[in-house]
């Protein structure tokens, strides 16, 4: 089993696609180490190329008001990170061959967390994670299970910026996480 500082030596030296020669940082992941929690988004944009970190932009300061809404905290009780962990040129969509040379990152890290729940952040984590044909717009807030973990997709705070009129679709889909989270750990809410 992997450990925490190889997996981020690893990942911060990766060279496995073109990512590797136009990133400003690696953005490995925030949050605490043993969450029970995840939120997995598609790539880091311009702003978390540039402070190493994930979603620290705007959509990232909607995604934690929307949240703290629901008592969810980076700090506290989930751990946040991406797909790829290099930006994409223009914050385009992450290619597959992209999402392929970076997946087993992702997956080491779920390994070493052991969530309970993941919420895919948008359409594109949600087809790599959830199922390849997942449809966000239909199929948001519903929740799969997979060997006892349980997956859901909420829309990507990006796409709420754009279209403020997803917000009460999202906001429902958060009071069905946070009552997921009580019903499986709810040692997340102290």
């Amino acid at each position: 089993m992997p450990n925490w500082e190889e997996l981020e030596r690893r990942c911060l030296a990766c060279q496995r696609c073109a990512l590797a020669d136009t990133r400003t940082n690696v953005v490995f992941g925030k949050g605490p180490r043993d969450a029970r929690v995840m939120f997995i988004g598609e790539g880091p944009g311009e702003n978390e190329d540039l402070q190493g970190e994930p979603f620290v932009g705007r959509g990232g300061q909607l995604l934690d008001e929307m949240l703290s809404l629901v008592g969810l905290s980076r700090e506290r009780n989930f751990y946040i990170t991406n797909i790829v962990k290099c930006r994409p040129p223009k914050n385009r969509d992450p290619l597959n061959t992209e999402q392929d040379a970076c997946i087993g990152y992702l997956e080491e890290q779920m390994e070493l967390i052991r969530p309970r729940v993941v919420v895919c952040l948008g359409r594109i984590a949600a087809m790599r994670i959830i199922k390849p044909n997942y449809r966000i717009t239909r199929e948001h807030g519903q929740w799969v299970e997979k060997d006892g973990v349980f997956y859901t997709a909420i829309y990507h705070p990006a796409a709420l910026l754009r279209d403020p009129t997803k917000k009460p679709e999202t906001f429902a889909d958060l009071r069905s996480i946070r009552a997921k989270i009580r019903e499986l750990c709810p040692e997340v809410y102290g």
